[in-house]
């Protein structure tokens, strides 16, 4: 293949510079224009603000539960009604992802304070909601520019190759759907693709003058650049600055230590003279790197654990035993061993599968040892990745996307080889005036390509699943109307507020009996005198693995969708008998509202118009129902999603 300002080359393969590899590479980033590369990423900061505007659908609650909902708690208080589920009250999670979140929130809230309060209390809930998406649009803009940075470096600064990176970045659907979702591994695929442009790519390179010193350290190798001394200088921190930033992610997401460990390896056995043999001295330096940069990531982490949890603790120890040891992440489900591969990899890659693919059967070449070796270690991460992670039973295509951004830079020489010819005419070297541009062909296939990425982007964005979100807005107003004056009240909250809500017996504003975590809740619902209730999904904790009582056990929305009716009588609503004695527990209040999915409505109207709840004066009316996609996997939420006012309570 061949790029702007490239000689042609064979079909199907990168771009090769004639420069020195270690030259083309250290000056990659320092040669590229500033304010080009500035503008680039302020259209990117665009791009992806217009992409989380626009995203208006529900993926997974861990978007919610495991980010927004405890830095809510941290940002508002304990009595701001946040739900925090029993990862958090277990110190299986770092508080460094949410604590980001936490202050983002705190940032909003003072803000809302500066407005006049009339506007204020009509503003304050959409700038809470919308504040957590500013950090995303950062993190995702930075994710679609360091892909393009990083090809840069390998396949050269204006090369066809570097462009069509950054073009499978912005317009993949899956890095559309989630790289602006508040999720740790969104999180972690921009820490991941950071450090690995930050990683110095020179260690793969070999000069004569490592030649005639194999001895010579990996630090003293970067010091002797021959540019200059600040090049070398710039080199080590660069590695440095790459080791935090991988520690970071692998904090987040232990699983993230399986590529780094690839890199490190792989570094270590290139960057000897001798393939057969690890160089004592590379390997010390190394060593040396990690553990310092380790180390201070750590401290940072232990530091503000505990200070978030009040106590010393390392959640991801506690992650690793509650999730292997103790099996319990199969709780949420099991997938075949070859999941990532046929279907974890075509999600991700959508319309770009077959270069993918290509790229990974045969490892572009840069046509230089040191890019060529660094693609070749990217693919061999992915490799080792998806092998260690299709391991382990329980497999989401989430868990492999920081794999995405190393995918796009694979396969961009295949796309742009495919797509484009090179150009008839190309400047020298030496020459000031700019290299011609490529000639695009298949142009029906390209547009085809991004139709399809585009409307894939555009259904799930804004057709599959926008019930959840939407139920939480017309709850949250419907509560500003009936009750304006809870309504108003603003953080922080303390303990003597919730008593006194307890002890006023505050209605019950609504139920919800979907799935559990069908929903966002406080993150959304705002309102902390807003209460409400939904059914629970805690694992066994309390079993051990392959037991007959782990196998038997039923959490309460398995309870109710196995005897909907029947859950309604023992567990909610039971008779006056059965709880009088103490041995059931007190009912809930009746609700104002009851949430869920259009079909229970039968077995809702069976309890309350025959069955126990007959006599509770229970005449159920929808009010608000919102469409919530074509299909769903889960059969309990197909259809629309439904509010029902019980009629209990005057407006």
């Amino acid at each position: 293949m061949a790029s702007v300002g490239s000689h042609a080359s064979k079909p199907l393969k990168a771009v090769s510079d004639e420069r020195d590899p270690f030259a083309r590479i250290s000056s990659s980033s320092s040669s590229s224009s500033p304010s080009s590369s500035s503008s680039v990423f302020y259209k990117l900061l665009v791009i992806r603000s217009v992409n989380a505007y626009w995203l208006l659908t529900f993926f997974q609650p861990d978007e919610y539960f495991q980010a927004l909902e405890p830095a809510w708690q941290r940002a508002f208080g304990d009595a701001s009604a946040a739900w925090l589920t029993w990862e958090w009250r277990l110190q299986l999670r770092s508080s460094l992802h949410p604590a980001l979140f936490a202050a983002v929130y705190w940032i909003a809230d003072a803000f809302t304070r500066l407005i006049p309060s009339a506007l204020a209390v009509q503003l304050r809930p959409s700038i809470l909601i919308a504040a957590p998406k500013v950090l995303q649009v950062v993190s995702a803009a930075a994710s679609d520019w360091y892909a393009w940075q990083l090809a840069a470096k390998l396949y050269g600064l204006n090369s066809t190759s570097s462009w069509f990176a950054l073009f499978l970045s912005i317009c993949s659907p899956f890095q559309w759907f989630c790289s602006t979702r508040t999720f740790s591994n969104s999180l972690e695929t921009t820490l991941t693709i950071m450090a690995l442009y930050y990683w110095p790519w020179e260690l793969f390179g070999e000069r004569e003058a490592v030649k005639e010193n194999p001895k010579a350290s990996v630090l003293s190798r970067l010091s002797s650049h021959p540019s200059s001394s600040s090049t070398g200088l710039r080199l080590i921190n660069s590695l440095r600055f790459s080791l935090i930033l991988a520690a970071f992610a692998v904090v987040l997401r232990p699983t993230n230590l399986l590529l780094w460990l690839t890199i490190l390896i792989t570094t270590l056995i290139t960057s000897s003279s001798k393939p057969s043999a690890i160089n004592r001295t590379v390997l010390l330096e190394l060593t040396r790197e990690v553990i310092l940069c380790g180390s201070l990531v750590l401290t940072v982490s232990l530091i503000s654990d505990r200070l978030w949890f009040g106590e010393w603790t390392f959640p991801p120890y506690t992650w690793l035993y509650f999730n292997i040891s103790r099996s319990l992440a199969v709780f949420y489900g099991r997938n075949d061993w070859h999941y990532y591969l046929s279907q974890g990899i075509p999600l991700l890659s959508i319309a770009a599968l077959p270069f993918v693919l290509a790229a990974l059967y045969r490892i572009p070449k840069a046509g230089s040892r040191a890019p060529d070796l660094a693609l070749r270690t990217l693919a061999a991460a992915v490799y080792a990745m998806i092998t260690a992670l299709s391991l382990i039973s329980h497999k989401e295509v989430r868990f492999i996307y920081p794999l995405l951004p190393i995918l796009h830079v694979l396969a961009a020489s295949y796309a742009a080889a495919f797509f484009t010819r090179p150009a008839p005419n190309r400047a020298s070297a030496a020459s000031s005036e700019p290299a011609s541009r490529p000639q695009f062909r298949r142009k029906g296939l390209l547009t085809a390509a991004l139709a399809l990425n585009i409307s894939l982007a555009a259904f799930l964005s804004l057709g599959h699943q926008p019930a959840p979100l939407n139920v939480l807005t017309f709850l949250r107003r419907e509560f500003e109307r009936l009750h304006p004056a809870e309504a108003q009240a603003l953080p922080p909250f303390t303990a003597e507020d919730q008593d006194r809500r307890d002890a006023e017996e505050v209605e019950l504003f609504a139920l919800f009996l979907t799935p559990c975590h069908s929903t966002p809740w406080r993150s959304h619902l705002v309102h902390p005198a807003l209460h409400a209730r939904a059914l629970t999904c805690e694992p066994p904790l309390h079993t051990s693995p392959d037991t007959p009582e782990r196998d038997s056990y039923r959490d309460e929305a398995d309870r109710f969708y196995d005897d909907p009716v029947g859950f309604l009588g023992r567990e909610l609503w039971p008779s006056q008998k059965e709880w009088s004695d103490g041995e059931a527990v007190r009912p809930e209040r009746i609700p104002r509202f009851i949430v869920g999915f259009e079909g229970i409505e039968p077995w809702l109207d069976e309890f309350f118009a025959r069955g126990p709840g007959a006599g509770f004066g229970v005449h159920l009316k929808r009010v608000w129902e919102g469409w919530n996609g074509f299909f769903n996997e889960d059969w309990r939420r197909r259809g629309k999603l439904v509010v029902w006012d019980t009629g209990v309570y005057a407006d």
